[in-house]
């Protein structure tokens, strides 16, 4: 009863992250649409895989949380300019007693060890993410985000803004194991939807080539580290 959820977004990474077999963002937003069109309130955004590299996780959520203060001030000059009889009283009140949005970063609990990964993450990013807008961590067979969190100066200083959700039914599909499955010809129906079986069939995305892209690879924050370290590597 404390939130009421507006929308999900699910926003696919850009291909320079450089994770090993990340295929095309275009396939990756093919198939997330794909898996959604049963949902009436998640949506696939594009914007992160567009940009011209990669961009840093706190900067695509200052975009998102941006477009929905857009969106609010849309709707309230739209509400302004209604002619008197047009607005309800309803309307009214609602217009008057707006509150700002707010958005949090969904993940599972294991996400929350990156945090501690040398490099990976700037300090100053994890204690925006954490105290300007949050984390909702779904529990994770052999993790322990609580052990996380108290590990944890920052954590621990704003885990009031870090909910964590227990899975009561706990679904451990793992998207590496369903990749290795489709690389070794292996049936993966009911663990994806056929839809997106089929498109996986038909653009031939996942394959021991494919699997080995970005093999040996940095990830990109932790290239940039290196380049900032280091300015001589070029």
């Amino acid at each position: 009863g404390r939130y009421h959820v507006i929308e999900g977004i699910m926003s696919p990474v850009n291909d320079d992250y450089g994770k090993k077999g990340l295929v095309s963002a275009r396939h990756r937003i093919a198939m997330a649409k794909l898996a959604l069109e049963t949902s009436d309130w998640i949506r696939v955004d594009p914007w992160e895989s567009e940009q011209e590299t990669w961009t840093e996780t706190v900067k695509v959520l200052r975009h998102h949380y941006n477009e929905s203060l857009g969106l609010l001030q849309s709707k309230k000059e739209f509400m302004k300019n209604k002619r008197p009889i047009e607005r309800s009283t309803e309307d009214s009140l609602s217009y008057q007693h707006s509150v700002l949005p707010e958005l949090k970063l969904l993940c599972g609990a294991d996400f929350l060890q990156t945090f501690k990964t040398p490099n990976l993450w700037k300090e100053e990013h994890i204690k925006e993410i954490v105290e300007k807008f949050g984390l909702v961590c779904i529990s994770r067979a052999g993790s322990d985000p609580a052990q996380y969190i108290n590990e944890s100066d920052l954590l621990t200083k704003f885990q009031h803004n870090i909910f964590l959700v227990k899975e009561w039914i706990q679904n451990e599909i793992s998207a590496t194991q369903i990749r290795y499955a489709l690389c070794r010809g292996l049936s993966v129906k009911y663990l994806v939807p056929d839809s997106v079986i089929s498109y996986i069939a038909h653009h031939n995305i996942y394959t021991e080539e494919s699997e080995r892209k970005n093999e040996g690879d940095l990830l990109q924050p932790l290239k940039l580290h290196n380049t900032t370290v280091n300015p001589l590597n070029d």
